[in-house]
């Protein structure tokens, strides 16, 4: 199975890249993991937010494939433990998904049509994060994950 993260805009944080890269470097090849990252749309600063969403929107899709299974990241998705999230993943590979797509957006979420183009919604915490943030706290719950279903020594309850 492939896991994909895609993400609006460059982490421009130095010691976030480097923690992101840190986990990224641990998952094992055989899980395919990749992180995408789609630069910040050109004079957003003379789009609306609806605007921005839209554009990013075309650019997230054209990203996508129709058989791709999609999660998006959002603050009402809904949440769960750890242990819960490595079953989910463990779920989606006896279905035989071929490829997990996590979507980050920017600063103003998504539009509409990438929310009918979710399979589900998943959210770390009622708290904002930024979307920097973000990006290193599911990494680090992907490579929980594959701990958990390999029985190595990371996860404890």
């Amino acid at each position: 199975m492939n896991l994909i993260t895609i993400c609006i805009g460059k982490t421009d944080e130095k010691p976030l890249e480097e923690l992101i890269l840190k986990y990224e470097k641990r998952l094992p090849q055989h899980w395919n993991y990749q992180r995408i990252e789609i630069p910040d749309i050109k004079n957003r600063k003379n789009l609306s937010e609806q605007q921005q969403k839209d554009k990013e929107a075309e650019l997230i899709l054209s990203k996508i494939q129709p058989t791709d299974y999609v999660i998006l990241l959002d603050e009402l998705g809904k949440q769960m433990n750890s242990t819960k999230f490595a079953e989910e993943i463990q779920n989606l590979m006896n279905q035989s998904v071929k490829q997990v797509v996590f979507l980050i957006g920017g600063p103003y979420g998504f539009s509409e049509e990438i929310y009918k183009r979710a399979n589900r919604k998943l959210s770390l915490s009622e708290m904002t994060f930024t979307h920097q943030m973000i990006r290193l706290f599911l990494t680090e719950q992907i490579y929980r994950a594959f701990t958990i279903l390999h029985g190595k020594p990371y996860h404890h309850e």
